[in-house]
Parts: C-alpha cells; sequence; structure tokens
C-alpha cells in the first residue's frame, strides 16, 4: 500500500457509525511500550535508533494481525506525506517532526496504526467509529500480545510497563474519544463541563491530540493516569465519564431545538448554503461550519447527507490532503480555492 491509496478510502473510524456515533466520532486505545536493553528513542544514538527500528520492523512481520500493514519509514517521506498521515490520525505532530529511525505501521482500514520510535519505541494504536472503547480494546489486547511474543518489554513488577513520560508507567494505556458537542458550547456548559472532567483526572484536547486546541466543537477526552489501575477499570472509568457528557449533550441539543428551532434551523441551513456557494474558504471556517451541518444532520434538519460523507470533508479539506489530491504543493491562498471546490463539488454530488 502506498500512502496516495489512502486518499480515495474511507478510515474505518470516520463511517459514523457504532454505538452513540451522532455525538461520539471515535474511540482510540493506545498503548506505550519499550523494548528491554534498548535506551528511549530521544536517549538512543544514531546506532541503537536503528537497531530498535529494525527488531520492531522485524516483529511486525511476523505478527498475524499486522498481516495487511505496510510500514512507512519517516526518512522517505516528504513534509507533505507526513502531515497527511497526521491528519488520518494515524501518527502524531511530534512523530512527524523528526524522521530519524522513525516509522509508521498502518493497516489498510487505518484500524490499527504502530509509531515506531515516537516517544516510546511502540505506541500502538487501535480506532474505532462510535463509542467502542471495548472493541478497540479487544483487538489491541491482543496486538499486544502478539508483539510481546516477538519482543521483550521493559518492565518492572511494582511499576508495570516502563516508558519514557512517567505519566505512561503502569499499563501504559491510554483510552480517547473524540466528542461533538456543539449544543454544550452554544449553551455555554461547557467550560463547566470540562472543569469537572479536569477535577476527575481527566484531560481535554483538539482533534490533534496533545498541544492542540478543541475546534469545531470537537473534544477529545483521556484518562490521564495508568499507574496502580487494571486496563479494564481505565476503560470503565472513561466509558461512564464519556456516557454522563452524551446525556449533557443530548439534554442540551433538545433545550437549543424547543427554545429556538427556528433559530437552530436557520443556522444550520446557513451553514450548509455557505458550503455549498463558496469559492474561498479557510479550513478553520469549514470545520465550524461542517460542525453546524453535522449537527443537523444528527437532528435530521438536513436530510439526504449522512454522517459519513460530512466527517469525510472535514478529513480531505485539510491542508496535506488537498496537496495530495492536486498531486502539487499549494499556497494558504490556492488551498482555500480547492477546499472550497472540494466542498461544491461533494455536496452537490449528495
Amino acid at each position: 500500500m502506498k500512502i496516495n491509496d489512502l486518499i480515495n478510502h474511507t478510515s474505518e473510524w470516520l463511517k459514523g457509525t457504532g454505538p452513540n456515533s451522532d455525538i461520539v466520532i471515535s474511540s482510540r486505545i493506545r498503548l506505550a511500550r519499550n523494548l528491554e536493553k534498548f535506551p528511549f528513542p530521544h536517549w538512543a544514538n544514531k546506532k541503537q535508533g536503528e537497531l530498535s527500528l529494525k527488531a520492531i520492523e522485524d516483529a511486525v512481520n511476523k505478527i498475524d494481525l499486522l498481516k495487511q500493514t505496510t510500514v512507512f519509514k519517516l526518512q522517505e517521506l516528504d513534509s507533505v506525506d507526513k502531515q497527511f498521515l497526521v491528519e488520518r490520525h494515524v501518527m502524531s505532530l511530534e512523530h512527524a517532526q523528526k524522521s530519524e529511525s522513525r516509522a509508521v505501521v498502518v493497516d489498510q482500514d487505518e484500524v490499527i496504526a504502530v509509531m515506531v520510535n515516537e516517544e516510546d519505541h511502540i505506541r500502538m494504536q487501535v480506532m474505532q467509529s462510535g463509542f467502542n472503547l471495548f472493541e478497540a480494546w479487544n483487538i489491541i489486547n491482543k496486538l499486544d500480545d502478539s508483539f510481546a511474543k516477538e519482543l521483550t518489554f521493559a518492565f518492572l513488577p511494582e511499576w508495570g510497563y516502563l516508558t519514557a513520560c512517567p505519566t505512561n508507567t503502569g499499563t501504559g494505556m491510554r483510552g480517547s474519544v473524540m466528542l461533538h458537542l456543539p449544543a454544550l458550547v452554544m449553551t455555554r456548559q461547557i467550560d463547566r463541563v470540562l472543569a469537572a472532567i479536569s477535577k476527575l483526572s481527566f484531560t481535554t484536547r483538539g482533534l490533534y491530540g496533545e498541544g492542540t486546541q478543541a475546534s469545531g466543537n470537537f473534544f477529545q477526552i483521556s484518562n490521564q493516569l495508568s499507574l496502580g489501575f487494571k486496563e479494564e477499570e481505565l476503560i470503565d472509568n472513561l466509558s461512564g465519564l464519556i456516557r454522563q457528557i452524551i446525556e449533557q449533550e443530548n439534554q442540551a441539543r433538545e433545550a437549543l431545538f424547543s427554545k429556538n428551532k427556528a433559530a437552530m434551523e436557520d443556522r444550520i441551513n446557513r451553514s450548509l448554503g455557505i458550503l455549498k456557494s463558496a469559492h474561498i474558504i479557510s479550513s478553520q471556517e469549514t470545520i465550524e461550519l461542517l460542525s453546524m451541518v453535522r449537527l443537523g444532520v444528527d437532528s435530521n434538519v438536513i436530510k439526504g447527507i449522512d454522517r459519513r460523507s460530512v466527517n469525510e470533508l472535514f478529513i480531505i479539506t485539510q491542508p496535506a490532503h488537498l496537496q495530495k489530491i492536486e498531486n502539487k504543493k499549494l499556497s494558504s491562498e490556492e488551498r482555500d480555492v480547492e477546499r472550497a471546490k472540494i466542498i461544491r463539488s461533494k455536496l452537490s454530488l449528495i
């Protein structure tokens, strides 16, 4: 598989299916693992980095769950390719900023991705559409067992899995759920909700994880603690929190539409109208308008457009995707024109 093969392929997590997919975009479980007798990636010299990459690549080739994957070595990718993989959510911004002895392993449906030599030697992740944390856990648990048969991980009985960042030590697990919360934002309840989440030792990030801000009413909520709990306990705790937020978002949506139905429908249809007619549009404006359109689809205000199509537009209108589609580098102004053209084209076909 080549990177260009991903352009016309919809990631599994974007399909808009699964429990509570009107509010929950995706569920992700990530495990951090490090090789015994190798220094952590940021302490490793070039030779040690190459050896750890080779050992992990050899293991990948022996694991049945990874038979349909491709290993992308970052040294062989240009900046647009790397940004493209970040936009697909298969690797982090931090991973894309360095290339030496680094790789990312991606399966054809983008359910499984493995970053090699990011902060830890192995950062495996499984993403599912909708509120599906336990399904993601079942897959990644099997993958973890498969890696453990091929590699020896750094592990101490009193601490668990050893990781580059102390907050990941223990299970090395982080569960994340991407939520679309426009009603809580519009009713100005979101700050109260986020403050409560923080007090409960969970973190909130933007669309692209650590270091990014929430935009387009999307919020990624993750567990902060990894030490002292079993993996299932961490997932249970996160699931309980997510269920409460889903309930609050649903209540806020009901309140908005019961009190201001005409105004809500007007705002949603204006957003769709701008997207259908704009000839120049920025990335930020696109995300904000698509957020309203997604709310319109999920609230049955907009007919004839499905959730999957809206989810796809969020991704293919990102800067690197536009440049891969056009197969050339584009300036910011050129991207704004191309973005508007693609949106008009996609929405006219629906």
